[in-house]
């Protein structure tokens, strides 16, 4: 006995495989595109050239890159890479937790969310500061308020937001969030510690 089936059920389409985005995974893809972006300028700047640097950057710091100081470009290669390392911590925070590098993700988110909107936070203090006439600066750097004020300051605040926002989504996404919690925590004030600490002596 044979079954005949109409041309409509025997050409039927396949419907078009819905595309799912996981809205609860931007900020970790957000602080991965921060990461890299910004790696940009210390891997460029590393190379002595100051392309975008001499008009919103200190001009000692611009001397250093253009002199090519060995130890100053060490230094831009070195932040540079841990630029891209911040934007594999990003990336982690997108994937499912429960792996052994759950602990070491969520520290790292931490870190960075601590270090990032407390220096961006300071440059914004900073430079409405100076707007306002509460505070004065020399006059050769006085140029660059605006810049740290509307630019650098944002910028870290932005990224330290996003690692914030993307370490607190995957603490929410795990079973143990109490004791994986700890781990952000902990990173966060380790690194206001250090950050209050280096302000204070003057070399933050």
């Amino acid at each position: 006995m044979s079954i005949m089936r109409t041309s409509e059920q025997a050409v039927r389409p396949v419907p078009p495989r819905a595309v799912r985005i996981d809205l609860g995974k931007w900020p970790g893809y957000v602080a991965a595109a921060w990461g890299v972006l910004f790696a940009v300028p210390s891997f460029v700047w590393a190379t002595g050239s100051t392309f975008g640097a001499r008009t919103t950057v200190s001009p000692s710091l611009v001397k250093l890159a253009h002199d090519g100081v060995p130890w100053f470009l060490a230094v831009l290669v070195a932040t540079g890479l841990l630029k891209l390392f911040g934007a594999l911590v990003g990336i982690g925070l997108t994937r499912p937790p429960g792996t052994r590098i759950s602990r070491p993700l969520v520290f790292c988110g931490g870190v960075a969310a601590g270090l990032l909107t407390w220096h961006g936070g300071l440059f914004v203090v900073h430079g409405v500061l100076v707007e306002a006439g509460a505070v004065s600066v020399e006059p050769e750097p006085a140029g660059l308020t605006g810049w740290y004020l509307w630019l650098w300051g944002p910028w870290f605040v932005v990224g330290g937001l996003a690692f914030a926002g993307a370490t607190a989504l995957y603490v929410g996404r795990c079973g143990d969030r109490r004791r994986l919690g700890r781990h952000g925590v902990w990173g966060t004030l380790g690194a206001l510690v250090l950050s209050v600490a280096t302000t204070v002596a003057g070399i933050g």
